[in-house]
């Protein structure tokens, strides 16, 4: 879709087209009400700025829709995300399984991490260490990460 048809949706078709990018509704409402976006460059800093402006419960719930790293997700978009940590041993995998128990024991929530290129070795590094954050921390490292995701989907969302 073109940056001009997202511009001219109806409202709700448009939140549901940037609730591919972003499972936070209230993210989707309020970039859908933004609307129109001059460029691409506006519509990216308007999805960063509405992304740091909520609150942790809606990142919570951007963060509920994406599927453990190394499990098979519903969307295109996170296969495709995870393309390079799907090529792994079953011991690596079994790693990451434990690894991302620990990380929602400790933190509540699915580890987040912007896979796009990375290794499953670099995903279980990253996770190992982000196990030693303090939750605070963490949470703002996630919220990060999940911006990161965002604007790499807006990116496939918007066609020159």
């Amino acid at each position: 879709m073109t940056l001009t048809e997202l511009n001219r949706l109806p409202e709700t078709r448009a939140q549901y087209e940037l609730l591919r990018c972003c499972a936070s509704h209230r993210w989707s409402h309020l970039m859908a009400t933004e609307r129109p976006f001059a460029n691409v460059d506006v519509l990216a800093a308007a999805a960063q700025r509405l992304w740091w402006s909520l609150a942790v419960a809606d990142w919570l719930e951007a963060f509920a829709a994406h599927p453990r790293i190394g499990e098979r997700g519903t969307s295109a978009w996170s296969a495709q995300e995870q393309g390079r940590a799907a090529e792994t041993t079953d011991d690596l995998r079994a790693r990451l399984v434990a690894g991302n128990r620990t990380y929602e024991d400790r933190f509540g929530y699915t580890f987040i991490v912007c896979a796009t290129g990375k290794t499953a070795e670099e995903i279980l590094d990253i996770l190992e260490r982000r196990l030693q954050n303090e939750p605070g921390d963490e949470l703002q490292i996630a919220a990060d990460e999940q911006r990161k995701i965002t604007a790499l989907r807006l990116e496939k969302l918007i066609t020159p």
